[in-house]
């Protein structure tokens, strides 16, 4: 299963944000949309940065509440993994758990045309047991009737 699966069922939606917007406004959009990251585009749309929640913590950490008027461009991380639609579930997870991060954009031609989270690609994994488990108790039935 590939990465496109999961974007065509959740859909394609991603929140976006501009280089200059302030930090605060990035955290109230955050809780407003109760989301985990948004990804920073540039004014062509090209995938520019992300800002997640722990980055959020380690700049509040670092430099006190003072640090919410400054802008995204300044605390972004600016390297970005990505994947492509055809980067497959299992990859992905490799991707995320290796690295340590919870979201994955999903690029193509250098363009953002969606975002996988962790939980996203778990529900994946965990739909695609059940049913090999359910195929594997079809196949016994069958066998044995």
């Amino acid at each position: 299963m590939t990465v496109r699966r999961i974007l065509e069922a959740k859909g394609r939606d991603v929140v976006t944000i501009e280089p200059a917007t302030t930090v605060a406004d990035a955290v109230r959009l955050l809780a407003e949309r109760k989301i985990g990251v948004l990804v920073v585009t540039g004014s062509g749309g090209e995938l520019a940065g992300i800002l997640s929640e722990r980055d959020v913590v380690r700049i509040v950490a670092g430099g006190g509440t003072d640090a919410l008027s400054g802008t995204i461009a300044d605390v972004m991380t600016r390297d970005v993994t990505t994947a492509t639609e055809e980067t497959t579930v299992d990859e992905a997870m490799e991707i995320m758990t290796r690295r340590r991060f919870r979201h994955l954009p999903v690029c193509v031609d250098g363009r953002l045309v969606g975002i996988v989270s962790i939980g996203d690609v778990v529900k994946r994994r965990i739909e695609a047991a059940e049913q090999e488990a359910e195929e594997m108790r079809s196949y016994i039935h069958a066998a044995a009737g």
